[in-house]
């Protein structure tokens, strides 16, 4: 009997989880440039596919605001598409793109650092796979065919993976290289510093900023943003790039997965302050 009632309880637990409303999504966009969008119920943004090379081509993560509360991200491609209104997600609907990426690390992607260099891919992402699905956990990949970094050749299998009811999300970066070692650098993008930057911190294993929309050639933003990346192990957090970048780095081995995380917010939330932001940067 009690064989029969573990049976019961796990269907049961199935079929709830099955009922559950989603608090995760992510998928690639073929109807919108190629672009790969992730989102749970805090936070959302994208990477870049093929389509948009060139405009720009870069591993940069593209920030979308949004407040707390339902998905988004599916609604505001199909009013974009069906609406034929490119601007649309530089308007505020509940939230917004207003990050501005370029060509740059973006709010927290990854690339090798040789000579004191960022060597960023020479495409975009090529392929997806989402591996995995639920109401409350999502992970997919994105691959980055091979380019050159410095003297090496190297190719990034990124695995990341969403959470529901968390601000951060988990990268592990598979680089493909041959050679001993490579020092990977994860970090963030520092906007016009007189402009935006409102304040910055940095500890053992992160940096995070607090700044205002860097884009606002749409539609103008009173909000901030926090952004941040935190590399559990790193070697050292720094400015890089011409102090472009706040970046966590580490020399890893061949064959070596770096796992790090990155986050976002909107002070039109639940964190309306840099300290708060900073606080959950350094703790988590």
């Amino acid at each position: 009997m009690k064989k029969y009632l573990i049976v019961a309880l796990a269907l049961l637990a199935i079929a709830c989880s099955q009922d559950k409303e989603p608090k995760v999504m992510a998928r690639a966009v073929p109807e919108r440039a190629d672009d790969f969008v992730f989102e749970n119920n805090l936070i959302a943004g994208r990477f870049y596919g093929k389509a948009l090379e060139g405009n720009p081509t870069s591993p940069g993560i593209d920030i979308w605001v949004k407040l707390p509360g339902a998905l988004v991200a599916n609604d505001w491609y199909k009013n974009a598409v069906e609406g034929g209104d490119a601007s649309y997600y530089h308007k505020d609907h509940g939230g917004k793109d207003c990050y501005k990426v370029a060509v740059s690390l973006g709010g927290g992607a990854s690339v090798p650092y040789v000579g004191e260099s960022l060597c960023y891919p020479a495409t975009n992402y090529r392929s997806s796979e989402v591996l995995k699905e639920s109401a409350d956990e999502l992970s997919f990949v994105l691959h980055y065919p091979e380019w050159q970094a410095g003297e090496l050749k190297v190719s990034l299998d990124k695995k990341v993976t969403v959470y529901a009811d968390s601000y951060f999300c988990k990268v592990e970066d598979s680089y493909n290289f041959d050679a001993d070692s490579l020092t990977i650098a994860a970090g963030i993008f520092r906007h016009n510093e007189a402009e935006t930057i409102e304040a910055e911190a940095f500890g053992e294993d992160y940096y995070a900023i607090w700044e205002k929309a860097s884009d606002q050639s749409v539609e103008p933003e009173d909000g901030m943003i926090g952004v941040a990346v935190i590399m559990p192990g790193a070697d050292c957090v720094t400015l890089v790039d011409g102090g472009r970048h706040g970046a966590c780095l580490k020399k890893i081995a061949r064959g070596e997965t770096v796992e790090y995380w990155f986050g976002s917010c909107w002070s039109k939330g639940e964190i309306i302050g840099a300290s708060v932001w900073f606080d959950l940067a350094a703790n988590l």
